[in-house]
């Protein structure tokens, strides 16, 4: 259930192995913090691992905006394939579904086929998959 402010950009160099498959990205990621419109930060690891990858940060990180959104996204795989995966999303606010919906990610095209007016969860959902993909026969050594 990772932040829905978080934009991660690249897997973390610890991030790799069975420890980090259950995060909620499917790996450890670094990224940015969109909570505040045009002024991203760049969060330390602390952050990035407790708050920012995990998730339900409301109350326990200062940037969290008020309001009534939701304070975390989770993902799942319905269908895997060697041309696409067809993922399902859940927002969630105070642990109940805020938002959910069907996303489709090309692996050829290294993307979401219809991408979600959020580019944070657009680009959670391709972070999802990139992680997905690493560990499976789908996208690993020899695919």
């Amino acid at each position: 259930m990772a932040c829905p402010y978080f934009y991660p950009m690249a897997p973390h160099m610890e991030g790799g192995g069975a420890a980090t498959a259950m995060m909620p990205l499917g790996g450890l990621w670094t990224g940015t913090c969109r909570a505040l419109p045009g002024a991203p930060w760049q969060p330390g690891d602390a952050i990035l691992r407790h708050l920012c990858n995990l998730g339900y940060a409301r109350e326990n990180c200062r940037r969290f905006p008020p309001g009534d959104g939701p304070d975390a996204v989770r993902f799942t795989v319905l269908a895997a394939g060697p041309a696409s995966l067809r993922l399902y999303y859940v927002a969630e606010r105070d642990h109940h579904p805020f938002a959910h919906g069907p996303l489709e990610y090309s692996s050829a095209s290294g993307s979401l086929i219809e991408p979600p007016e959020s580019e944070n969860l657009a680009r959670q959902a391709a972070a999802y998959a990139e992680s997905y993909l690493r560990r499976t026969e789908w996208g690993g050594p020899g695919a």
